[in-house]
């Protein structure tokens, strides 16, 4: 019996570095990229600042069309054209041609590995957090007030990793934190997490150091103190039940938010509540 040839099975097409034009990212995202997903402008923005920065690097990240660069449809990457279109400066990137489409139903299946494998595999730790921060805070910037759950959900693990990438320190320090938090007032740690990144980024470093001492340790609330008010809610959400309490992590964010808002205004809460169908908090951005 014949051994079978080594090259034997299907091939798959062979990627080449393109120095991507605005032009040809615009008419690829104008013409050629029927399943739009919500864009993550913060994330885009990001890489903006990389392409305009010189800092921007060519990784195995780039995009795939199932057809030619001139012709294909886009299957992944609409992100980083976005980045090249607003940027307006020619962008080199690793451009798979000929992809078959069929490859895009089992991107990141079969032995799937989560937003925490890649994570790990990159040398992070506490990565399960880390991944579902990162989704969090995705979900929170590209559709705050819908339910956060099924197929819209979901996030790709390329994606999970240039989130990651455009602010890798910030995240790590808000998995950190959601543990402390989670420790010493009950929050979910993914909503501890997500809730603190996001009040971090609207707020000067002393107004995030003046609010985690009096929430973590309750020391000199007045009974109106908005973080008070945060720290009895939780606790009455510990007391219900623990399974409506893990799968409740977006609720517990808009809590999160809606007390840090009352706090940095000014404003006296007895009472935190966030009513079904409310749409979810926006953090008031503070200046130094």
């Amino acid at each position: 019996m014949s051994k079978p040839e080594a090259n034997a099975g299907p091939t798959f097409p062979t990627p080449r570095v393109v120095l991507v034009t605005p032009e040809i990212a615009d008419e690829i995202l104008t013409s050629r990229n029927p399943n739009n997903r919500p864009v993550d402008r913060s994330l885009v923005n990001r890489m903006v600042g990389e392409i305009a920065s010189g800092t921007w690097q060519v990784t195995h990240q780039g995009i795939a069309l199932d057809g030619s660069l001139a012709a294909g449809t886009l299957i992944d990457g609409q992100h980083r054209l976005h980045a090249i279109r607003k940027s307006g400066i020619a962008t080199p990137l690793l451009v798979f041609e000929n992809v078959p489409r069929e490859t895009f139903s089992v991107l990141d299946t079969g032995k799937r590995r989560s937003g925490g494998d890649v994570l790990a595999l990159s040398g992070e730790r506490d990565t399960t957090l880390l991944a579902a921060t990162i989704r969090h805070v995705h979900l929170f910037r590209v559709d705050p007030d819908s339910s956060w759950s099924g197929v819209n959900s979901r996030i790709r693990n390329d994606h999970v990793l240039d989130i990651f990438h455009a602010q890798a320190d910030e995240f790590r320090k808000a998995a950190m934190t959601g543990r402390v938090l989670s420790k010493e007032v009950g929050l979910i740690p993914t909503a501890a997490s997500a809730a603190y990144f996001l009040t971090v980024e609207s707020a000067p470093a002393a107004r995030i150091d003046d609010w985690m001492d009096g929430l973590t340790t309750g020391a000199n609330l007045s009974a109106d103190d908005p973080r008070l008010s945060l720290i009895k809610v939780i606790n009455h959400l510990q007391k219900g039940s623990s399974a409506r309490r893990r799968t409740d992590a977006r609720g517990q964010i808009g809590l999160y938010l809606k007390a840090w808002n009352a706090w940095v205004t000014g404003r006296p809460v007895k009472s935190l509540r966030l009513q079904n169908g409310e749409k979810m908090p926006r953090p008031v951005q503070l200046l130094l």
